[in-house]
C-alpha cells in the first residue's frame, strides 16, 4: 500500500495498492493532465532518488521561503511565518526529508499549516504528522481533499482568525474557498499577504491579475475581481508575496485595486481596441 503522488500537480492521495486512475486534481479546467499521460510516485521513491533539496532562505525578519530544487509538481513556494511564538506553514510542497525537518524544527517547528486552494495541497497530512500540526482548510473546498485525515481542521465564513494578526480570509474567485493569509505583524508592522496564487504577482511586480485556470488562461468575471479588490481593502498589509517567489513591495493595497480596474476594463472592452 502506498500514498501515490500525482507527478504533474504533486498532491498525495489516500493510501491504496494501486495508484488512481486519474488525479482529481488535475484533471479539470484549473490544471491539466500531462500530454504524455497520468503517472504517479511516492514521497519515499522521491526520497530514494536522492535528486532533490528543499531550500529554506529567509525574506525578512520572520519569514521563511521553502521551495524544492529542482522545481517540483506546480513548483510552488511554502512559506514559514513566526508570529509571536506560533509558527505557521503557509501553502505547501510536496517534498519533505529529514533536513527539512531538522531546521524547520530549529526555527521553531509548526503549529499550524494553511492552505491557499487545492493546487497546494501537495503532501500536506506528510507535514502535519511530522510536526504535530493541524491543517486549515476552508470548508467550500472540503471536495477536493485527496488524503483524509483528522488533522483537518474546515473553517467556514469568510475570515478566521488562527493567531494574534494571523487571519485567513476567503477571497474565492481561483477556487470557492479559495484564501488569503494577512500577517499583521509582518514587515515591520506594516503587514504582509501571503496570497498564493489566488492574486497573482506579474512579473511587472508592481502588478497583481487574478486568474480561474492559469494554465488554460480562463479569466475570472469582472463581479468577482470587483468583490476581491474590495474584500483586500479591509485587511492591514503593505507588502504581499506569491506562491512563485514574487513581491510587490509595497503599497499592496493600492496595487490590487488598480490591477482590479485595469484587470475590468479589459474583460468590458474599454481598456484597448484591437
Amino acid at each position: 500500500m502506498n500514498h501515490f503522488i500525482c507527478v504533474t500537480c504533486g498532491v498525495q492521495y489516500e493510501q491504496s495498492t494501486l495508484p488512481p486512475d486519474s488525479c482529481l486534481i488535475c484533471n479539470e479546467e484549473r490544471q491539466y493532465i500531462h500530454p504524455e499521460g497520468q503517472s504517479w510516485t511516492t514521497l519515499e521513491k522521491m526520497r530514494q532518488e536522492k535528486i532533490y533539496r528543499n531550500d529554506i532562505i529567509q525574506e525578512e525578519e520572520n519569514l521563511y521561503s521553502i521551495h524544492t530544487n529542482p522545481n517540483y509538481g506546480i513548483s510552488q513556494f511554502a512559506y514559514l511565518v513566526q508570529n509571536q511564538g506560533f509558527n505557521i506553514l503557509w501553502d505547501c510542497i510536496t517534498y519533505l526529508d529529514r533536513t527539512t525537518i531538522q531546521v524547520v524544527e530549529e526555527l521553531g517547528g509548526i503549529d499550524v499549516i494553511a492552505l491557499s486552494h487545492p493546487h497546494y495541497y501537495s503532501t500536506q497530512v506528510e507535514w502535519a504528522e511530522a510536526f504535530d500540526a493541524l491543517i486549515y482548510i476552508h470548508e467550500d473546498d472540503k471536495g477536493w481533499i485527496t488524503r483524509p485525515s483528522e488533522r483537518i481542521v474546515f473553517w467556514s465564513g469568510e475570515n478566521h482568525e488562527l493567531n494574534y494578526g494571523l487571519n485567513l480570509h476567503r477571497l474565492g474567485g481561483h477556487f470557492k474557498g479559495a484564501t488569503v493569509l494577512e500577517w499583521q505583524h509582518g514587515n515591520q508592522g506594516l503587514g504582509v499577504l501571503l496570497s498564493g496564487d489566488v492574486i497573482q504577482i506579474v512579473p511587472d511586480q508592481h502588478w497583481v491579475s487574478f486568474m480561474y485556470s492559469y494554465p488554460n488562461l480562463i479569466p475570472l468575471p469582472a463581479n468577482k475581481v470587483s468583490e476581491m479588490a474590495e474584500r483586500v481593502k479591509t485587511m492591514k498589509f503593505d507588502r504581499i508575496y506569491n506562491a512563485f517567489h514574487r513581491m510587490v513591495k509595497s503599497d499592496g493595497i493600492a496595487v490590487v485595486e488598480r490591477s482590479a480596474n485595469r484587470y475590468i476594463k479589459a474583460l468590458k472592452g474599454t481598456l484597448f481596441e484591437t
